[in-house]
């Protein structure tokens, strides 16, 4: 599919988002249910998991539907008028917050978070910032995030630059002190920052720019902070990645880029490289609002089992919930804010 596709319209947009936060909201209860603890490996559900916890914090933010993940707001201001302690009306939502809130009340959970020693730390400070409003202060993930910040975690020491700018997002979000370096700087030593025009577009990797623009711009709800040139910078690779992903049919990277655009202050619906991705989107998603796969050339088989469906497509499927749940956050708010720009975030692994 080129990037000439003639732009999609708003309802094809919440369509697709409907069907994808539809789909989240019927199937995540596995991940945390016997089948899903014997079925999938430990690692990438204590990622899914996260990222299960990272969707609801958004998708509160933007609906201001339910208690919103995390200790402190990196906004702040909002903070109270966020926080509502009944359950989301939503059917989705509400099964998505059952999950995160059982998750994070489980005294079993935080071990798990270990079970990886290249992970354990990272995973800890991310647990103790995505807990759910309305915890006890003393509860599980407390204990956890002051066993992962414990040490060197939040100095400068020994990080590449998308780790330390992770960190910075999930230590300003669970509210703990560090010394890590400010946005700007962190931006300016990024490997979306230090690429050159001459310099071919596959050295970039997706994954990478994308979660730079969303820590920079806490996933949309605030602007990116850069400069005009590095704006316009981020914005033409941020384009072009999305022209190439949609080439390709990555439909999960394609979800990612569309977030990304809107972080930067771009309309995906206007753009002709985000007109195409939501366009593919549109056109892969399945009836029941799932991804099958990470690509077009990942789909799963029709014969797979349901596990074997559900590991390969929560990945896929919840990227484009998150992306379009706060892409149409401007236009479903009365709220007048205006749209933001930029943010980071953990790399969205998949339940491998």
């Amino acid at each position: 599919m080129g990037t000439r596709s003639a732009a999609p319209d708003l309802a094809a947009v919440e369509s697709l988002s409907a069907g994808a936060r539809r789909w989240i909201g019927r199937h995540c209860g596995f991940l945390d249910e016997p089948a899903g603890r014997a079925e999938l490996p430990v690692t990438p559900r204590v990622k899914a998991l996260l990222q299960l916890a990272l969707l609801y914090r958004c998708w509160a933010r933007a609906t201001g539907a339910a208690g919103v993940a995390g200790a402190t707001d990196t906004s702040g201001a909002d903070r109270t008028a966020e926080t509502v302690r009944t359950r989301p009306p939503d059917p989705a939502l509400a099964a998505v917050a059952a999950t995160v809130e059982q998750v994070w009340r489980s005294p079993d959970h935080p071990p798990l978070l270990t079970v990886e020693p290249r992970y354990a730390r990272q995973f800890q400070l991310m647990y103790g910032a995505l807990a759910p409003a309305g915890l006890d202060a003393d509860g599980p993930h407390r204990a956890a995030l002051a066993e992962g910040v414990a040490g060197d975690l939040l100095t400068p020491r020994r990080k590449s630059p998308f780790l330390h700018l992770e960190t910075r997002y999930y230590a300003e979000l669970a509210d703990v002190k560090h010394q890590l370096l400010d946005y700007p700087e962190l931006y300016r030593i990024s490997r979306l920052a230090a690429h050159t025009d001459g310099q071919p577009l596959d050295e970039l990797d997706v994954c990478n720019v994308t979660h730079t623009v969303f820590h920079l711009a806490d996933f949309g709800f605030r602007d990116p902070g850069l400069g005009e040139a590095d704006l316009a910078h981020a914005r033409d690779r941020v384009e072009r990645l999305t022209e190439e992903s949609v080439r390709r049919g990555e439909w999960d990277l394609t979800g990612k880029l569309v977030l990304a655009q809107h972080c930067l202050g771009l309309d995906p619906l206007t753009t002709p490289s985000g007109a195409a991705a939501l366009r593919l989107l549109a056109e892969a998603q399945s009836p029941e609002g799932a991804f099958p796969g990470r690509s077009a050339t990942d789909r799963v088989p029709d014969d797979a089992t349901a596990v074997h469906f559900f590991r390969k497509s929560y990945q896929s499927t919840l990227v484009v919930a998150l992306a379009t749940v706060i892409l149409l956050r401007p236009r479903a708010s009365a709220s007048g804010e205006r749209p933001p720009t930029a943010s980071t975030a953990p790399a969205l692994g998949g339940t491998r």
